[in-house]
């Protein structure tokens, strides 16, 4: 394993970076981690409750002499964080990011950086609906993948050393090119959290006209849909708005099996349904057999701290 960083800063200290702080420890890291948040609130509770060894003020102050400096902040701001710690950036210092989407992540990050700074973006694909400084927690990357998304030219002990922090923190580690990461996520994230919350939206108008049924009798089905809506609004947005081009290719496949479905329902083509559905079936089967979900009925939803 690449030698670990002397000191790490975490700008943003919602769930990503506090669980990431909290799996550092757990490793037996013991080096510096600095973070800062833009909210004073979110601040006083860090240091509160010893989120990181050092809460700044400003992000500059947090990543001035960090070894890697990590962007947990919403993608639509990344690109003013890193214009605001470039000139404090130590020469030869790694910076990376948590975004789900990389191709406006780079394209806002990298101009701001100076040459003899690495720039290696990562998306770990793992969460929870929770957010702010009291939701991480240790295990959260824990055989969950963190994909590595590297531009051309990125020095590769640069990306291996990235790479090796995020297995230190319990991840598994996958190097990706940038336009197929945000076509990939398109599919199996972007999209099924706009399903999500067009559904709780539809429900929504239902519950208006129902005294509330919806949400008193709501099975399983529903209510997974609703902790997914859960999420995090400003990070979902700025998804959506930065990974256009991906999100509406996936979107409009999915319509065109929508109508089909549709079709099959009207036309009663119950075979088609069927067939359709055991397809399905099957791909579920196969992420609970590569471990990266479990049938146990509420695997993955913690309580926040």
């Amino acid at each position: 394993m690449a030698e670990p960083y002397a000191r790490i800063a975490l700008i943003g200290l919602g769930l990503i970076a506090g669980s990431m702080s909290l799996a550092l420890r757990r490793a037996g890291y013991e080096g510096e981690i600095t973070g800062h948040a833009r909210s004073a609130e979110t601040r006083k509770i860090a240091r509160e409750i010893g989120l990181v060894d050092r809460v700044c003020d400003s992000a500059a102050e947090a990543a001035r002499d960090a070894d890697l400096v990590v962007l947990c902040v919403p993608v639509g701001v990344m690109g003013a964080v890193a214009r605001e710690i470039a000139p404090v950036l130590k020469p030869g210092a790694t910076v990376s990011d948590v975004g789900s989407v990389k191709a406006a992540v780079v394209e806002a990050v990298a101009p701001h950086l100076p040459e003899n700074v690495h720039f290696v973006p990562t998306h770990p694909m793992a969460g929870t609906e929770h957010s702010g400084p009291r939701s991480g927690f240790a295990e959260l990357f824990d055989n969950r993948w963190c994909l590595i998304v590297p531009g051309e030219g990125t020095d590769a002990q640069a990306v291996e050393r990235v790479a090796a922090l995020w297995r230190m923190l319990g991840a598994n580690t996958e190097v990706m090119e940038v336009e197929h990461h945000d076509l990939l996520c398109a599919i199996v994230s972007h999209i099924p959290h706009l399903i999500a919350y067009t559904m709780v939206g539809v429900a929504d108008d239902f519950r208006r006209v129902s005294e509330q049924e919806v949400i008193k009798f709501s099975a399983a089905g529903f209510r997974d849909f609703t902790r997914i809506a859960a999420s995090d609004p400003t990070m979902w947005r700025d998804v959506f708005l930065n990974n256009k081009e991906a999100t509406l290719e996936i979107l409009g496949r999915f319509t065109e099996e929508l109508f089909a479905l549709q079709r099959a329902i009207r036309t009663g083509d119950g075979e088609q349904l069927f067939d359709y559905f055991s397809h399905t079936r099957s791909i579920r089967r196969g992420i609970i057999e590569a471990g990266q979900d479990t049938d146990a009925p509420d695997f993955g939803r913690v309580k926040p701290r």
